[in-house]
């Protein structure tokens, strides 16, 4: 009996980690169950990091000085790399002053929710679902779009996105459905796809490293295999400060291709 047991346990300690399963990302509600506020752990992840992203932002601004900290120093920094080196550069200060506000909330928005997939404790970034990338997204299509109806009216917006000058009339029967699909479903879907895709992949590598490193330096029935967990360990901290350059690329990526989609909803110059 007592071998029956012994050989029960060393097959479940050799069945193998327990890795992550669609569980992660579609978890049980743990707030507020059956009310229309009910909140799972993502959920709470956003809201949690949302209010930490507001704090210390407005904290910052309020303590602002003349001569600033170290820390409003850094900030500011990260605020004028998004004016300058994204909006400016792209659509020009005069026409990117009026989207710094919109482009720098995507950009410390995205970034704060790409990083909480490497915070001890949330383990699992806010936009590692479709919802929040696809939000951020409908927020980009009605801004370009909300720019070309003010820059050009209605008429003119559409006259110019859907029928581009210079082609022959017959081809705008092939190329005007191609020109409204990538309007209305191309650009956002290129947005929520890659953002998405990025963060739950970057969660699945990060969370089947950890995984084996528990395996084998706590579980595994050979003692030796600790070694294994070693090489698991130092796999995953190496993915994991990449996860971090992810978030930061990510969030650039987002925040730059909406400039890039503002701009093009500008009339062209001559």
């Amino acid at each position: 009996m007592l071998e029956a047991i012994g050989g029960g346990a060393l097959i479940a300690a050799e069945s193998g980690p327990e890795l992550p399963s669609i569980n992660d990302f579609l978890p049980p509600e743990i707030l507020f169950q059956g009310t229309p506020f009910a909140m799972n752990r993502i959920i709470l992840v956003r809201v949690v990091a949302t209010v930490i992203l507001l704090l210390v932002l407005g904290i910052t601004a309020a303590r602002a000085k003349l001569i600033p900290s170290r820390w409003q120093g850094a900030v500011e920094w990260v605020i004028e790399f998004v004016r300058d080196s994204i909006v400016y550069d792209t659509l020009g200060e005069e026409r990117g002053r009026r989207y710094v506000p919109m482009i720098a909330t995507i950009f410390f928005s995205v970034l704060v929710f790409n990083l909480c997939g490497v915070i001890p404790g949330m383990n699992i970034a806010a936009t590692a679902t479709v919802t929040m990338p696809l939000f951020f997204a409908i927020w980009s299509f009605f801004g370009y779009m909300s720019a070309g109806i003010r820059e050009q009216g209605w008429v003119g917006y559409f006259k110019s996105e859907l029928f581009p000058a210079g082609v022959p009339w017959p081809l705008y029967i092939i190329l005007t459905p191609i020109q409204l699909f990538e309007m209305i479903i191309v650009k956002p879907a290129s947005l929520t796809i890659r953002l998405f895709a990025n963060m739950i992949a970057g969660h699945l590598l990060v969370a089947v490293t950890l995984a084996f490193t528990q395996f084998y330096i706590f579980e595994a029935a050979n003692k030796l295999m600790a070694v294994a967990g070693v090489a698991w360990f130092a796999l995953g901290f190496t993915l994991t400060c990449f996860e971090i350059f992810v978030a930061a690329l990510q969030a650039y990526i987002f925040a730059i291709l909406t400039t890039v989609y503002i701009g093009m909803s500008y009339p062209e110059e001559d």
